[in-house]
């Protein structure tokens, strides 16, 4: 019996989950010596070399060290947009987003948003590249939103809701990282959705 096609699957799936354990061990060793040291002060042969590999394997993974900090929020927005398509049947587009939203957040410690945030304001280049994450988040949602709700008379709506959802999650960020965490962020979230709903039927 040719098992050739089954080993190669395995073989295949092995460097698959070696790839990912290599990119994580990365992504932590950075992370860990961005907060000691800072990201300026942080080489890129110290990652290498905490990660147990090479300064020329570094650029098989990422092309520079402000993609570890971004990586982080990529996978951020991974966990989002997998939420929204895996609501439950019936939900509404913006209580799947909540939902999502929630699911995300709660997910992850409040020290952690808190010291990531303040990794991210120390570099420049991280800060403007953050902002256009938010926007590509926004299309991801959108995207994920339309194949739940595929009729395309509901698209507009659903631009909408994925652009307050996003905006809600930048304010919410904000504002947690200003009071330092003192509230939960699904709090801020809470609030500020509340708010919005609040303004739009005042007006209607």
């Amino acid at each position: 019996m040719d098992n050739s096609g089954r080993d190669g699957k395995e073989g295949g799936g092995l460097r698959e989950r070696k790839k990912r354990e290599t990119k994580k061990r990365i992504t932590e060793k950075g992370i860990a010596l961005f907060l000691k040291r800072g990201v300026d002060q942080t080489t890129l042969d110290e990652i290498a070399a905490a990660a147990g590999i090479s300064r020329r394997t570094f650029f098989y993974y990422f092309t520079s060290k402000d993609e570890i900090l971004l990586s982080v929020l990529s996978g951020i927005g991974e966990l989002l947009t997998d939420a929204v398509r895996n609501a439950p049947a019936g939900s509404a587009p913006i209580d799947a987003v909540w939902d999502a939203l929630v699911s995300v957040c709660d997910a992850i410690p409040a020290n952690d948003m808190i010291e990531l945030d303040r990794l991210m304001r120390t570099s420049p280049s991280v800060q403007a590249r953050k902002q256009a994450f938010y926007v590509q988040q926004e299309g991801e949602i959108y995207a994920a939103l339309k194949e739940r709700w595929p009729e395309p008379e509901r698209s507009t709506a659903l631009r909408t809701v994925a652009m307050i959802s996003v905006g809600a999650l930048r304010v919410a960020a904000d504002i947690f990282t200003q009071e330092k965490g003192t509230r939960p962020m699904i709090e801020l979230l809470e609030e500020i959705f509340g708010s919005a709903a609040k303004e739009i039927r005042s007006h209607r």
